[in-house]
């Protein structure tokens, strides 16, 4: 459908029932406070000298275009997860990926499957497509309820996604319960499997997206170098699905869409996996240290295997959110439901936790 008017281009009716994607805010930062922002899940290190390096000298050739096939990343993961270059599509973020994949598999009328609440992009997405959002609860744990999920598959369904970590519940899908549901799947349905929280993951009965992509055509699997490699401002992400579905995610996927700069700086990132995994063991230190300090105090926190927290507060997430502001801590409120919290530097989560604290005297 098309809206008509007096004048202008026509476009389309229903643009206006698509939800706008609503990012992380900053705080508001009175005078002589330092503020907090802690509403995006942004890794809180900067990238390491050698990444920055290597932007630079990318950035220095900034007046050409980058490759379109970023060959050398592609070439740098294919050997870190051991799978073919073909088996690889990138995108400026894993948020774009699941564009790509949505204009893959699904077009207009077609169903597409997501458990809510969790990221934000699946509805809009969908809408924007022109596809049938179907949003099936959330467990009470924040889990996915994939018996639920299985039964709201119908004949015109195209794409499941799979959000693990959840963002914003932090809950993960289990081994055994991705088997269950995956073998309940049509063969020619398509499940995104996203994981751009992945490297946060110690609990071991964690689903591992690569596995099942290596047992199953219809899987895709989704990671970024936003979060845990700390290159959100550059966007970057990468997709890993069978040669086929690799192939569709590149051709819908923007020409040109990772710059030079985000190709070299990921490359460089892979590099230095020690020093990842330093940060993120200390994030996932800070995360437990804030689970463990606001379960004590009496907080309804269920576990998180992400780099946030999620406080399921109900009619007072709008009232702690705005304390939270007051002393300069930015959190992403949910109206009505919760606050996600991301796990920033120590003096961050400190402060934080004493307005929570407060908050909950």
């Amino acid at each position: 459908m098309e809206s008509v008017s007096d004048s202008g281009p026509r476009l389309r009716a229903n643009l206006t029932d698509i939800p706008g994607y609503e990012a992380g805010k900053g705080p508001q930062v009175p005078l002589g406070m330092v503020g907090y922002k802690l509403s995006s899940n942004e890794s809180p290190f900067p990238p390491l000298p050698s990444v920055r390096a290597a932007m630079a000298e990318a950035g220095s050739a900034a007046h050409r275009y980058p490759d379109p096939a970023s060959a050398e990343l592609i070439k740098a993961l294919a050997r870190h997860h051991d799978v073919e270059p073909d088996n690889l599509a990138l995108g400026t973020g894993s948020v774009a990926l699941c564009y790509q994949a949505a204009q893959a598999a699904a077009g207009p009328g077609d169903g597409v499957l997501f458990a809510w609440r969790s990221f934000e992009a699946y509805p809009l997405l969908t809408k924007v497509i022109g596809a049938r959002p179907i949003a099936v609860p959330l467990k009470p744990d924040g889990g996915h309820d994939l018996p639920a999920m299985a039964d709201a598959i119908t004949p015109d369904t195209r794409l499941v996604f799979l959000c693990t970590p959840n963002n914003p519940t932090g809950a993960i899908i289990t081994r055994e319960d991705l088997d269950w549901f995956l073998a309940r799947v049509p063969p020619e349905l398509l499940v995104v499997i996203d994981e751009a929280y992945w490297e946060f993951v110690r609990d071991e009965r964690a689903a591992d997206g690569l596995t099942e992509f290596r047992r199953r055509e219809n899987v895709v699997v989704l990671r970024t170098f936003s979060k845990a490699y700390g290159l959100a401002g550059l966007r970057v992400g990468y997709a890993v699905a069978s040669r086929r579905v690799a192939a569709a995610l590149r051709l819908t996927g923007l020409p040109f869409g990772v710059s030079s700069v985000a190709e070299y700086a990921a490359i460089a990132s892979l590099a230095h996996q020690e020093e990842l995994h330093r940060r993120v063991d200390a994030v996932i230190l800070e995360r437990e240290r804030v689970i463990r300090f606001l379960r004590s105090i009496g907080w309804p926190v269920g576990a998180s295997q992400a780099n946030f927290v999620w406080l399921s507060l109900g009619v007072d997430a709008d009232p702690f959110a705005a304390a939270c502001d007051e002393q300069a801590v930015a959190v992403r409120l949910f109206r009505g439901e919760g606050v996600r919290v991301t796990i920033g530097e120590p003096a961050a989560n400190d402060r934080f936790l004493q307005v929570a604290e407060s908050f909950r005297k």
